[in-house]
């Protein structure tokens, strides 16, 4: 599915858009994927819901969900590459993701972020309410 906005601005779910060699680059440059490998980053990209957003067809941002499209949907690599932030297009991406069609029913979404608290606010995300209910296995290996 391709979205088309004013200024040359195309947000797809097509996943031979997504510039694989690109989105592993920016990654490795990120707090929480600078140690993910580039076969892992490609197994994430096959097995989630992308969103990438282009300007004048360069990639410019991304976002990835894993979802079981009813109950859950984890968002997480969401980006605009630090020459297109300050412009609207993580809004317009968040906007165009909770959109998607396919994604109407799901009850519950949860992201992480260390940063972007304001703009995830924007559409409806809070803190946990009890985060000691949640648990975690963190492997350190990608």
């Amino acid at each position: 599915m391709i979205w088309k906005f004013e200024g040359n601005i195309e947000i797809d779910t097509e996943k031979a858009r997504i510039p694989i060699e690109s989105l592993y680059a920016f990654l490795q440059t990120t707090y929480w994927a600078k140690q993910r490998s580039l076969a892992t980053t490609e197994l994430s990209v096959q097995n989630s819901l992308c969103f990438g957003i282009h300007y004048n067809l360069q990639f410019i941002g991304f976002a990835r969900l894993i979802t079981d499209y009813a109950v859950f949907a984890y968002l997480c690599d969401v980006f605009i590459l630090p020459e297109y932030q300050a412009k609207g297009y993580g809004k317009l991406l968040m906007q165009t993701l909770h959109a998607y069609p396919d994604l109407q029913n799901v009850r519950h979404w949860i992201l992480a972020t260390q940063d972007a608290h304001g703009l995830y606010e924007q559409f409806g995300y809070t803190s946990l309410e009890n985060p000691s209910r949640w648990m975690e296995i963190c492997k350190s290996q990608y």
